[in-house]
């Protein structure tokens, strides 16, 4: 595939799923023509689409010949700010199942078109960093139209939490979270660790991926110090079509930081891997 030359198109929107919370999202497109493929792009806990990377992995990945549509969940707590947790409220409602909820609506949309310059997308991936990736794979292995999936950093479980932060539900409803980049202190409510208990099945990363019918990547850093090397073996040897991409060397962001500096190394071979994964797997980008 050709890589695209001169300015992409890039817009803002947003899309309310039934519950009524908005989600804002980016849409990036290649300056010619109508992509047969798309791609989907989930962050992460504490994250959202502006962070560090994504703006410029969703360039590549539309110059790459995709539409491109990256998204904060709706419950995330930036708000209209978009670089902001200014509603602390909206992220400690957040749910697991929410977010899953978001991610359904929109593979949803993108196949109806609604992002689309006149033709809706035959092939839809799906590419989710930490948290989001392993949401990527529960939605992945329920909707089946997901033609392929990319993971970054993907946690094998969503049972995170510490004896002292569930302790702090049972006795008040809440947790808090300290945001390392921000300072601030952010609000868990009791609401998170009901739906774990209330969906574990559904909630399942590792039984969800052995559910996974379509071509997955698993790009992870061997450094990483938030979601260990070790749980992207565990989703590869779950998922059985599944290949995996140690990045030697790379930690959780593989190196990116917000507010976003020049690619690094680590980025840069996790971009190129996904790119060649998405050639091959969206049969509506071959050429």
């Amino acid at each position: 595939m050709a890589v695209m030359t001169g300015p992409l198109i890039h817009e803002r929107g947003e899309t309310t799923p039934p519950h009524g919370d908005v989600i804002r999202l980016d849409i990036r497109r290649p300056p010619q023509g109508e992509p047969r493929s798309a791609v989907l792009v989930a962050h992460g806990f504490k994250g959202f689409k502006d962070w560090g990377f994504f703006p410029y992995l969703c360039e590549r990945l539309a110059r790459d010949g995709h539409l491109v549509v990256s998204f904060n969940f709706s419950l995330n707590g930036t708000g209209p700010k978009l670089l902001e947790f200014t509603d602390l409220d909206a992220f400690g409602r957040n749910t697991v199942s929410r977010e899953l909820d978001d991610l359904h609506w929109m593979v949803d949309r993108m196949l109806a078109g609604e992002w689309s310059d006149g033709t809706a997308p035959e092939y839809v991936g799906l590419l989710g960093h930490s948290r989001g990736g392993g949401t990527s794979v529960i939605t992945t292995a329920e909707h089946q139209g997901v033609s392929a999936l990319v993971t970054w950093a993907a946690v094998a479980t969503l049972q995170r939490w510490s004896e002292q932060q569930v302790a702090d539900w049972q006795a008040r409803g809440v947790t808090w979270i300290t945001n390392a980049r921000t300072g601030q202190e952010m609000p868990l409510y009791g609401t998170l660790w009901e739906d774990f208990n209330d969906n574990g099945a559904r909630l399942d990363v590792l039984a969800a991926a052995a559910r996974v019918r379509v071509p997955w990547l698993i790009v992870h850093g061997s450094e990483d110090p938030t979601v260990a090397v070790a749980e992207a073996r565990q989703l590869h040897e779950a998922g059985s079509g599944s290949s995996l991409r140690v990045v030697e060397g790379s930690g959780h962001t593989f190196e990116a930081v917000h507010p976003p500096r020049e690619a690094t190394p680590g980025l840069i071979a996790a971009v190129e891997a996904s790119l060649q994964h998405f050639r091959i797997s969206l049969r509506g980008s071959r050429q």
